[in-house]
C-alpha cells in the first residue's frame, strides 16, 4: 500500500528537473518515481530530459576555459 498520494502528470512535469537533479525531498522523489513507473508519457519525457542532461554534462566536461577566465575566478575565490 502506498504511503503517499500519487502525483498527476502536470505535477510530475513541474518536478522533473528537480527530480533529475535529485533536489526533491525523499517523499517527492518516491512519488515521482512511482508515477514514472506507471505513466508511459511521463517516463518518455523523463528519458528525453535525462538524455539531454547527460549529453550537456558530457559536452561541458570537454570545454576548456581560457587562462584569463581561470585567473579571474581564482582571484575572486581568493578574495572571498
Amino acid at each position: 500500500m502506498r504511503s503517499v498520494d500519487p502525483l498527476t502528470c502536470e505535477q510530475v512535469f513541474r518536478r522533473l528537473n528537480d527530480y533529475l537533479d535529485r533536489n526533491l525531498e525523499d517523499a517527492e522523489m518516491e512519488q515521482v518515481a512511482e508515477h514514472l513507473e506507471v505513466c508511459a508519457q511521463c517516463a518518455s519525457e523523463h528519458a528525453f530530459e535525462a538524455t539531454m542532461l547527460d549529453g550537456l554534462k558530457e559536452r561541458l566536461r570537454h570545454v576548456t576555459a581560457p587562462p584569463s577566465l581561470l585567473d579571474k575566478i581564482q582571484r575572486i575565490l581568493s578574495a572571498s
